[in-house]
């Protein structure tokens, strides 16, 4: 999906809106009440008043299709509203996309998963497993699972649980601290010494390419990682045959 242009925002001429609310939830397949109701929470723009009467359009319908999607994508509506005020629909995308499988609440994860309840509660306090809600989410997806499956996969091998769990702390604390750089970085500018010019083109750009930027810089993460775990096993290594 493309970045959508905000209709909040957008100013279409008086003759596009020919559509009544009930003309609206029939073709959207909302109901009256679910459509105020977005209204009132700024998810969807008012209506054009000629008289006594509201008239809706193109765009109220194409948002509220947009609002649906994100639903079936299990996104909360708080989420999708902060998604939609700050215009970054591309990120849905970007960071989120692929979410719109098979959703879990956390009892069918840890029965498909095989993971222990002990582990589970274990990787959640040192802030490896969070709740979906941080994601903007109302449920657990494929990902936990193959998460969780993973660390189960572990402990059979004979991985201690004790082992287990200061790894996923190590990389909780680890990545949070990288990524919340990364992040700096396209929010503000980061530690760089920008040409307040070059760092309005540079957000720019960010805000627009952000569902094709993500995934590559994701890429570079996975690249990384990879990378350093093998010079510093390397490392470990020949230190081990040397002494």
């Amino acid at each position: 999906m493309e970045p959508m242009s905000d209709p909040l925002a957008a100013t279409p001429h008086e003759e596009d809106w020919q559509w009544r609310i009930d003309d609206l939830a029939r073709r959207s397949e909302t109901p009256v009440d679910t459509i105020r109701y977005y209204q009132r929470e700024h998810l969807l723009p008012a209506g054009e008043r000629r008289g006594r009467v509201n008239f809706y359009g193109a765009i109220h319908l194409e948002r509220l299709q947009l609002i649906k999607d994100w639903q079936d994508r299990r996104f909360s509506l708080a989420a999708i509203k902060a998604l939609l005020t700050e215009e970054r629909s591309g990120l849905v995308e970007g960071i989120f996309g692929g979410a719109g499988e098979r959703t879990y609440d956390l009892d069918e994860l840890i029965a498909e998963s095989g993971i222990s309840i002990e582990l589970e509660q274990q990787i959640r306090e040192v802030g490896f497993f969070r709740e979906p809600s941080d994601f903007g989410r109302d449920s657990y997806d494929g990902e936990d699972l193959e998460v969780l499956r993973t660390l189960s996969a572990l402990y059979d091998l004979g991985v201690p649980q004790v082992a287990i769990v200061e790894i996923v702390r190590l990389y909780a604390k680890g990545i949070e601290a990288t990524q919340q750089s990364v992040v700096d970085l396209f929010a503000t500018g980061g530690d760089l010494d920008w040409n307040p010019k070059d760092l309005d083109a540079f957000q720019s750009l960010a805000a627009e390419k952000s569902n094709e930027i993500l995934p590559l810089a994701r890429q570079l993460v996975d690249y990384t990682h990879h990378r350093t775990i093998q010079r510093l096993t390397l490392g470990a290594i020949t230190l081990g045959t040397d002494s």
